[in-house]
């Protein structure tokens, strides 16, 4: 931006002279946005606002529907917009000027009235009018020539993106939601059209730009404005969907100075409610909101997703409702031009010169880039990207870049027309380092990138290389003096910046579920018989209570109705129970004050105490013998078991053991170790082939590396017994657990593990270097305790 706009945007900020005092610093962008597209307006539509008027006048006798009139009124204005009123702002007087304004601005076609509307600018004449200002502002802008022959659409669309800007910064407190930094912003744009520099370049040029999340308009500003400096004669259309209203109205007046078609600007939540459902772009750009939940439209996303699969936006998967960033990926690559011609062909200009074919560049938190094992929707997310082969390169950007937020961002470049080297592969760039801190900060945005910074990201990713971390030339954090400092501070790691390339299969692997045998041990102890008296939870730590406190005097045979009696005592059983069981709920505390409760637990005590008296009390480690002795003696004994007893009884008379010898599921045919087919000998000397019971508690998983260079049988494998058998010699794999898209063992899963990738190990301070330190610390410390007793 030359200084000559700089000046003009200065000037008309500084309306904001009038308004301290009477107004908050957040509110001055409300007054003069809209003040200065008002005037720009005026100025457009001066040469052509004659015959306007006499138009209106003549076809108001007509009785022509109103759409009729407005193509009237179009073809005289020779603008998509126009104003009927004869009024301009300098003839607006000073007694009647508020409702003067008023009116003139209502008397602009749809699209322009719109955009007022949104600025709530009736609200803010009232206020001024209030303030007695209206007059003293409304003068200072009639006295701005804004005419397009002092100032193009080009230039004039500098002046408000400043203005935008400075509005950004005066009320940085929300600025982030609705205003990505400028500097984050050219070097986004620059990622996304550098690779199709020579296409625009030629001439008959005509290509879109889209923003899903356009807040004010900066990132389709800054498309147009690139382009039109490679190409002043190409033509960009651009369009938006913005959910907060005053950023769109922000957004809507920019482009309407920019002479572009404003009706491509909409209004609303872009996921759940596309307004340019049908439209594919050429380029698209978006900073949608980082970590925001979107459970409010859970029902239109879910529907879409079950009833459309991947015909709507979101076959692919869906994120957890706690982050929608991924939604709105999958929404961009779902306005993705097709590559319709031989997108295999070797020469880059058969695509790249084509208008097939579409680039994205989306500002994402890191979240997206690990979050979610496999089978998740994040990483089915992935999957479907990296195995489409639409990610280019992933850049990380410096901390205490955006103004409401200081996390780690990264900025992911995806295209469906890559050229034949970037082909099956991604980039990744560590730019974290690249920047420099503000004189000033501006909310949480405390660091920018300078024009240097930007170039050593765009020149790695266009030559498409391996940078292996070097030094960058930045000055050192300056630390802070306060407190104690240490004799041998730790040295600051240096500040570099590294560039790797990776296959799209390096991201991939393959989680398989890894299994071991139960191994239980039983005993018919008199405890474990005693623990049946109770019930299981919720009931288990209530119901010993009120036995100690109320069951003395019980009987234990089965034919006893005293038992679990609680009617006599009902109210200081009630007591006990809501203040020492305050979580049991109202349905719950009378279960257990019902002596059918208590009985049931009785009758299950006696039966165990039988069939201990057949079995005995010996301690078993070979629950397959024991089960065969159990069914005997359930025969013996003439004792019947449903299945919530057996189970409550094998729960008290059984514990996992690891000396124990495993349980046995079933006798199979064929031996198979790898996964759960054994051959087992038993305690007998008996062998047979087998599988085992697994347990849960020692399940475990494995994430296999995928390649495909060898089969997913050879790949699972191999790993097993070289990683996991060696150390585990009972352990299988689950062969049940098979992914839901190839139908293969193993889950599919993807990540992106950027930092793990450019780690670089700091050895931790020397012992000697520590202990002096605590060393110093301890004598301070003691001369203050000499000081405080002396």
């Amino acid at each position: 931006m030359t200084k000559n706009f700089s000046q003009t945007a200065a000037f008309i900020w500084s309306v904001a002279d009038l308004l301290r005092g009477d107004f908050k610093q957040s509110q001055y962008g409300r007054i003069i946005l809209p003040f200065t597209l008002l005037r720009r307006l005026e100025c457009v539509l001066e040469e052509t606002k004659a015959n306007v008027v006499a138009e209106n006048q003549r076809i108001a006798e007509m009785g022509l529907p109103e759409e009729a009139q407005e193509k009237f009124i179009i073809r005289a204005s020779k603008r998509p917009f126009y104003n009927i009123s004869p009024m301009d702002l300098s003839k607006m007087g000073q007694s009647d000027i508020k409702d003067n304004l008023n009116t003139y601005v209502q008397s602009f076609s749809k699209d322009a009235r719109e955009i007022f509307e949104h600025f709530k600018f009736e609200e803010f004449v009232g206020q001024l009018a209030d303030a007695n200002l209206l007059y003293k502002v409304v003068q200072m802008f009639a006295n701005t020539d804004l005419s397009p022959e002092s100032i193009s659409n080009h230039e004039m669309g500098f002046v408000f993106e400043e203005l935008i800007r400075r509005f950004a910064e005066s009320s940085n407190e929300t600025a982030g939601e609705h205003f990505t930094p400028r500097d984050i912003v050219r070097l986004t744009t620059s990622l996304v059209f550098m690779e199709d520099d020579d296409a625009l370049t030629k001439d008959g040029i005509i290509r879109t730009i889209y923003d899903p999340t356009a807040g004010t308009g900066g990132f389709l500003s800054s498309g147009m404005e690139y382009v039109l400096e490679l190409n002043p004669d190409a033509v960009m259309r651009t369009y938006g969907q913005e959910l907060n209203p005053e950023s769109y109205a922000i957004c809507k007046a920019d482009m309407l100075i920019k002479g572009q078609e404003v009706n491509n600007i909409k209004l609303g939540n872009t996921l759940s409610s596309d307004q340019l459902v049908a439209e594919k772009f050429d380029y698209m750009l978006s900073n949608p909101p980082f970590g925001v939940d979107w459970k409010k439209i859970a029902g239109e996303i879910n529907d879409e997703h079950t009833q459309k699969g991947f015909d709507g936006r979101f076959g692919a998967g869906l994120p957890r409702v706690s982050d929608g960033s991924l939604l709105f990926l999958m929404h961009l690559i779902s306005k993705m031009r097709p590559i319709t011609g031989d997108d295999k062909a070797t020469d880059s200009s058969s695509t790249q010169n084509s208008n097939q074919g579409s680039r994205i560049g989306i500002i994402l938190n890191g979240s997206p880039l690990f979050t979610g094992g496999a089978g998740s929707g994040e990483s089915e997310i992935r999957r479907y990207i990296l195995e489409a082969d639409l990610l280019e390169a992933i850049i990380a950007l410096p901390n205490d870049m955006f103004y409401n937020t200081g996390i780690a961002t990264y900025i992911w470049i995806l295209s469906n027309k890559k050229a034949p080297e970037r082909r099956g592969k991604v980039q990744l760039i560590d730019g974290s380092n690249l920047y420099s801190k503000m004189r000033k900060s501006l909310g949480s945005k405390r660091n920018e990138m300078n024009d240097d910074d930007i170039k050593t990201i765009t020149k790695s990713f266009g030559d498409f290389e391996v940078v292996d971390a070097r030094v960058l030339d930045k000055p050192e954090e300056v630390k802070s003096n306060r407190g104690r400092q240490s004799a041998n501070p730790k040295s600051e790691p240096a500040k570099t910046f590294a560039s790797k390339i990776f296959a799209t299969h390096e991201f991939g692997y393959r989680r398989i579920t890894i299994e071991r045998p139960l191994r239980l041990s039983a005993q018919l102890s008199d405890s474990a018989i005693d623990s049946l008296r109770y019930a299981p939870k919720p009931f288990d730590m209530v119901m010993p209570a009120l036995y100690d406190a109320f069951g003395s005097n019980w009987t234990t045979d089965n034919d006893s109705d005293s038992y679990g009696d609680l009617s006599a005592v009902t109210l200081e059983a009630r007591a006990m129970i809501k203040a020492d069981f305050s979580e049991l709920k109202e349905s719950q505390i009378k279960d257990v004050l019902d002596s059918k409760v208590w009985q049931s637990q009785l009758v299950l005590m006696n039966k165990a105490k039988a069939l201990q008296a057949a079995i005995g009390e010996n301690q078993f480690d070979d629950f397959n013998e024991f089960e065969k002795v159990f069914k005997q003696a359930l025969r013996d004994t003439d004792v019947n078991l449903d299945a919530k007893e057996k189970k409550q009884l094998m729960d008290a008379i059984t514990w996992k053991n690891p000396e124990a010898e495993p349980v046995i599921k079933k006798a199979v045919k064929v031996a198979n170790p790898l996964y759960g087919a054994f051959s087992y000998t038993d305690p007998t000397s008996k062998t047979k082939i087998v599988e085992f019971q697994t347990d849960s508690d020692l399940r475990d998983y494995e994430n296999v590396p995928l390649n495909p260079e060898v089969t997913t049988t050879e790949l699972i494998e191999s790993y097993f017994t070289r990683e996991v058998q060696p150390h585990v010699s009972d352990a299988w794999i689950n062969p049940d657990k098979t992914d839901a898209i190839d139908e293969e063992i193993g889950i599919v899963g993807f990540e992106i593990p950027f930092n793990r990738h450019f780690y670089v190990y700091e050895p931790p301070r020397p012992l000697a270097d520590i202990d002096a330190d605590l060393d110093a610390v301890s004598t301070e410390i003691m001369q203050l305790l000499g000081e405080v007793h002396s």
